[in-house]
């Protein structure tokens, strides 16, 4: 067996016969390099010629008179003829012997699965056993070639041994049961109830099928190589086959060689001691050429990661294809970074599989790409949501209330060699070089800004992942899938908690928490969002603090200005923020709230905006207004002016109405001005609304169209206001009709209450 690693320069005059049949152009240097990764056949050397991945290679003495050694230690130039330098129970040898054979499982597996570039693999199947030139081959995986055609090709001459064994097993030896066995005579017939049997003896063919079948049974669950066992025997599996492999199985089948004597029964004797005994030649057929090679490895790396960690249909029908050409390597949702696991609220993850020599350096280029590959992704979630429609996935990325954008989890994977060559380890740790995690702002201390990018880089073993996906056991591979989104996650948060501070805040009795965070929009811009979903009406808001050195007057200066209006204590991320802040009573609609609960507004905040002042005739008519137990419709109307119709009491005019900001609106009861009883709502928009929708509504003989005010909440004013003043007022400047609607400044409503 030879062995080349794949873009390695090799001096092309001392590879030359090793590189016989295969492109491989030489350059002005006198190098060579192969970008393929796989094996096949040199008819000059009569040998198996395998190129393994260039992940194998380390760089050593970057800075001076840098080399590329292979494990770290050897040159490859060394270990092309593989049993030549390293002699026999070297671990790299076993390792190398045995690791051909998992770049072969992964290729196959790569070309059957109809997603993948198949363009990238070429492939030569060997001819059949049979006459022709043969060459001698102790490779692991033509042994494992072997074994698995001798399987395909010799069904029939398994069904005949099958057969011979249960020939006339379990019938009656009639002479013996007649001269051993006493007889009962009824009705003149002679009854025997003890009759002898043909007895099984011990079969050797039978030990010989059982033994091959293990072996497929064995490389089938070891290296996902399909089994074909068609006949039903009880298998040598688990502890009692490791003894096999360890040696017993090579001693049992030198007890039981002199057993056999047709050509194929010694065949198959043959094939089965070879695999015991690795130093053992077996005749290999080479009538055809015999080759199979990937070119661009790195897609097929790509396509093992992706099929590990990767969703197969991407979620809210994006597209790896990004519309500026660029093309994202893994896209999926899981589980948000900020909220606790009892909740299912998603985020996207994106990744890009990097496949180096180990210890390679990412390159800038590769970073701000990958940045750029969540900026489109962010534009692709807000585009779903400009056009009218929902995601399949549920991700919303941007918060409406806080302006804020959730964190998205974004990673390199890079390939390494488990030290001890172990394919048990995943490996998957955060990377050992020289920067393993980046971050790229516009605005420092805004975790929760658009153009906040994370970028983190992990390293996973090679060897693991490679044997997962050669294997192709779906369970197995969802087990890990799992696994590793899950370790993404924490080590992400982890990382995050190391240069944020992270607070769970929610508003305190009395207090709007949204019209507070509009009104300091500017200040906590980036800072704060709204990620937790929680059965609580209350809302819960994240805030992020930078913890750097530079940050402390501005962090210390804002948490003083939140916690007169929040409870706001320290709380880590994937925490449950109701565990560890304050019930506050919420005006949810569906009980009455004392009004020391309400949100209290400052008039002097709006004195600018109006306020309306508006009446309602009956208990029934307020019912339908806020209603009870959510069945209000939180509407005011206001009648509008018809255009050649009769002019109705109270009515104004579109253009009026949308020319003014009315901000609150204050109910009274028509006919008790003097009793100074009112109740005041938050406006959170308005809307016109026809006969038809009026009447739907249920609002009792609508006529023409009305202009709305949709609630929010009900408010308290920081001030107190009369009404028969304000409606006395109203009376002498114009001519009033009593109940029809008053609009009013809060700077008018504040020299009112001056003046009382």
């Amino acid at each position: 067996m030879r062995i080349l690693i794949e873009e390695y320069q090799y001096d092309a005059a001392k590879v030359k016969d090793v590189l016989h049949g295969i492109d491989a152009l030489e350059n002005v240097e006198g190098k060579v390099s192969i970008h393929y990764v796989g094996y096949y056949y040199n008819a000059l050397l009569k040998d198996c010629v395998f190129i393994l991945p260039k992940v194998l290679l380390k760089d050593v003495n970057k800075d001076v008179n840098r080399k590329e050694l292979a494990f770290g230690k050897y040159k490859p130039e060394e270990i092309v003829w593989i049993d030549k330098p390293l002699e026999k129970g070297i671990p790299e040898k076993d390792f190398l012997y045995k690791f051909a054979v998992w770049i072969y499982r992964a290729i196959v597996v790569y070309k059957n699965d109809k997603r993948n570039q198949t363009s990238i693999v070429y492939h030569s199947k060997k001819a059949e056993i049979g006459k022709g030139n043969r060459r001698m081959s102790n490779t692991y995986l033509d042994i494992l070639l072997q074994l698995l055609q001798f399987n395909h090709d010799n069904q029939n001459f398994f069904l005949f041994i099958v057969k011979n064994m249960h020939s006339g097993y379990n019938k009656i030896n009639w002479t013996r049961t007649i001269s051993q066995k006493k007889a009962f005579i009824q009705n003149g017939d002679p009854i025997y109830l003890n009759p002898v049997n043909k007895k099984r003896q011990i079969n050797f063919d039978e030990e010989l099928l059982v033994i091959f079948f293990s072996i497929l049974n064995y490389i089938g669950d070891t290296y996902g190589f399909p089994k074909e066992i068609r006949f039903q025997f009880q298998l040598i599996t688990g502890a009692q086959f490791k003894t096999y492999i360890k040696g017993y199985g090579v001693t049992r089948l030198r007890q039981i060689k002199y057993k056999y004597f047709s050509d194929k029964a010694l065949e198959l004797w043959n094939l089965c001691y070879a695999f015991f005994d690795e130093t053992r030649q077996v005749s290999i057929n080479t009538e055809k050429k015999e080759y199979l090679l990937a070119k661009n490895f790195n897609i097929v790396f790509e396509a093992i990661i992706d099929e590990l960690i990767g969703d197969k249909i991407l979620p809210d029908n994006m597209k790896k294809e990004q519309e500026d050409g660029k093309i994202i390597d893994h896209l999926f949702t899981a589980q948000s970074l900020i909220e606790n696991e009892s909740t299912h609220r998603q985020t996207y993850y994106i990744g890009d599989s990097k496949y180096y020599k180990m210890g390679h350096d990412i390159a800038k280029g590769s970073i701000y790409k990958q940045y750029t590959y969540a900026r489109n992704v962010i534009q692709w979630n807000l585009d779903i949501f400009n056009d009218g429609k929902k995601p399949t996935s549920g991700v919303k990325l941007r918060d409406d209330v806080t302006e804020g954008y959730n964190i998205i989890p974004n990673f390199f994977l890079s390939a390494k060699i488990d030290e001890t060559l172990s394919y048990e380890n995943d490996g998957i740790e955060k990377t050992d070089r020289s920067k393993n995690h980046h971050r790229k702002e516009q605005f420092k201390n805004r975790l929760f800004d658009r153009d906040t990018l994370l970028l983190f880089h992990y390293d996973v073993n090679f060897l693991y992942v490679l044997s997962l996906y050669a294997r192709n056991n779906a369970l197995k591979k969802k087990d890990w899938k799992c696994k590793i989104r899950d370790k993404f996650r924490n080590e992400i948060q982890e990382w995050l908690q190391k240069d944020f501070d992270f607070y769970a805040m929610t508003p305190r009795e009395g207090v709007n928490a949204e019209e507070f965070l509009k009104n300091n929009f500017q200040q906590l811009l980036g800072k704060v969002f709204t990620p937790y979903k929680t059965e609580e009406p209350q809302p819960y808001y994240s805030l992020a603090l930078d913890k750097g050195e530079e940050f402390t007057n501005e962090n210390e200066l804002l948490l003083t200005l939140l916690k007169p209006a929040f409870y706001c204590k320290k709380c880590a991320l994937g925490k449950n923020p109701a565990d560890l802040l304050p019930k506050v009573a919420q005006n949810a609609g569906k009980e009455e709230i004392s009004p020391s609960f309400f949100t209290v507004h400052h008039i002097e905040r709006y004195l600018n905006q109006h306020f309306l002042i508006g009446c309602y005739h009956s208990e029934e008519q307020l019912e339908w207004i806020i209603g009870k137990n959510d069945k209000g419709t939180n509407l005011y109307n206001v009648r509008l002016k018809r255009r050649g119709a009769e002019e109705r009491d109270g009515a104004l005019s579109p253009s009026f109405l949308d020319g003014i900001d009315v901000k609150f609106v204050i109910l009274y009861k028509f006919g008790e001005e003097s009793k100074n009883d009112y109740r005041v709502f938050h406006v959170h928009h308005h809307a016109t609304m026809n006969e038809e929708r009026m009447r739907k509504s249920g609002y009792p003989n609508p006529q023409g169209n009305y202009f709305c005010f949709v609630f929010d909440e009900e408010v308290q004013l920081s001030k107190g206001i009369n009404i028969s003043k304000i409606i006395s007022i109203a009376q002498s400047t114009k001519d009033y009709v009593n109940g029809e609607p008053i609009f009013l400044t809060g700077k008018e409503l504040l020299e009112i209450h001056s003046n009382i």
